[in-house]
């Protein structure tokens, strides 16, 4: 007779297959009993098996389902409770994040609504979403130009478009010596130099921007003033207002990633201080979802037939469906009540973190997302990933964030956002406890 565990192993193989898809109803599990010829409490251990395994999700009073996100059999992390933790991937999640953005997009689908989103739209978009882009941008006291409003389909086509304009094959790009890891991507793809710039506890250092425009001219500089990715520290008014300075003087634009600044909205992006100077990119992903996001910039008139001539030849133009739906949820007030719940989020899952990890050298704004932590000796970053990953965790090392030869800081990022606050702060304390250990004893288990 097979045991549950066989059983869950066919199971999991028809959900690989594709014979079972997601979002699939699985029998009750007395149906699921009675086909197989089992009984009814070796069903419910063979569906536990199922869900612990990230392959399905119980809903009360409606049955069992085939996660939309199911793994195939033998790619999940073998952490011992039996599912991975992705403390990597770092997209937040609330609990009413599903009804709101649901309630918000079935009003698109009345025959007539749809009919129009089904068309097709330019890097331009439309005049209210300009508006509405312009609105969610807004900080007391600046408001940019909804004129001056582009679209791509996501965040990451908008910086590779800003940055193929500004940036011909060959020159040099400015950016934070740690910096976002898809800019790396971006550059060696269009062919362009990176140059890491010193940041210090205020961000960016507006003197290391003059410095290296000494050596060779910089096309651009690409930065995070607002929550920076992986450090999180955000520049104070000062700063910006001296970066501000030395990018006139220099004659060099900026490329402004606000992706995470909803989350700070008390400081003013630096489009406000330099604007004839600053592309303002950003996009719904992390305030909404990834899979209903549209990104955006907001582009200097000088700038703007460059930015609009690269959209349209990467084929960057957003999905008309999801601008719709972004006008509409932004509309319905959805857009704003996901970012205060988010914002609420990251600082609960801050708190978290403090619990867990406030005896090491961690650095984290209480409203982001992430935490940077400097790893005590004699752990190095990558045989630290390493021991986090026997133990089904997985995180960052500082050489994803690297640029050239800086030398790579013995640290790791943790992504906050992804995993259930409980499951987050079991994995937290497991980290702690490996951190305690020595890498010889972790490693040799």
């Amino acid at each position: 007779m097979e045991s549950y565990r066989e059983l869950a192993d066919e199971v999991a193989a028809d959900i690989a297959a594709g014979r079972l898809r997601p979002g699939d109803r699985l029998p009750p599990q007395r149906d699921f009993a009675r086909r197989r010829g089992i009984a009814g409490s070796t069903a419910a251990r063979v569906y536990a098996e199922l869900t612990r395994r990230g392959l399905t999700v119980g809903e009360v009073g409606r049955g069992t389902f085939v996660r939309a996100s199911a793994r195939r059999p033998g790619t999940a992390l073998a952490e011992p409770s039996g599912s991975g933790v992705d403390l990597e991937l770092n997209y937040p999640v609330i609990p009413e994040q599903a009804r709101l953005l649901g309630d918000g997009i079935r009003r698109l689908l009345r025959p007539d609504v749809l009919d129009a989103s089904m068309r097709p739209v330019g890097a331009a978009g439309t005049p209210v979403a300009r508006e509405v882009v312009a609105d969610l941008l807004a900080r007391p006291g600046w408001r940019p130009d909804p004129a001056r409003v582009l679209f791509a389909g996501n965040g990451r086509q908008a910086i590779a478009a800003v940055v193929a304009a500004l940036v011909p094959p060959g020159t040099r790009l400015g950016v934070e010596e740690l910096t976002y890891p898809v800019v790396k991507t971006i550059a060696a793809r269009l062919g362009v130099i990176l140059v890491p710039l010193p940041v210090d506890d205020a961000g960016l250092v507006p003197e290391a921007v003059e410095s290296a425009a000494r050596g060779a001219p910089l096309r651009a500089v690409y930065l995070q003033p607002t929550l920076h990715n992986p450090l999180s520290v955000s520049m104070p008014l000062e700063r910006r207002a001296a970066l501000a300075a030395v990018l006139a003087r220099l004659d060099v634009p900026a490329i402004e990633d606000g992706i995470w600044s909803f989350l700070r909205d008390d400081l003013p992006p630096l489009a406000a201080v330099a604007p004839e100077r600053t592309i303002l990119v950003d996009s719904l992903s992390k305030r909404l979802a990834p899979g209903l996001t549209v990104g955006f910039a907001v582009v200097p008139e000088a700038a703007a037939s460059g930015v609009t001539a690269a959209l349209h030849s990467m084929g960057a133009a957003p999905p008309r469906f999801a601008l719709e739906a972004a006008v509409r949820l932004a509309g319905d007030g959805v857009v704003g009540a996901l970012s205060r719940g988010k914002r609420r989020d990251a600082e609960a899952r801050q708190e978290i973190a403090a619990r867990q990890l406030g005896e090491f050298a961690v650095r984290a704004d209480p409203r982001s997302y992430y935490c940077w932590w400097e790893l005590p000796p004699p752990w190095r970053a990558d045989t630290f990933v390493a021991a986090a990953a026997r133990h089904g965790i997985a995180v960052t090392p500082a050489a994803a964030f690297a640029v050239g030869d800086h030398r790579t800081p013995n640290a790791v990022r943790l992504g906050l956002a992804s995993p259930p606050a409980h499951t987050l702060e079991s994995a937290l304390a497991t980290l702690a406890g490996l951190a305690r250990s020595s890498p010889d004893d972790v490693l040799a288990e």
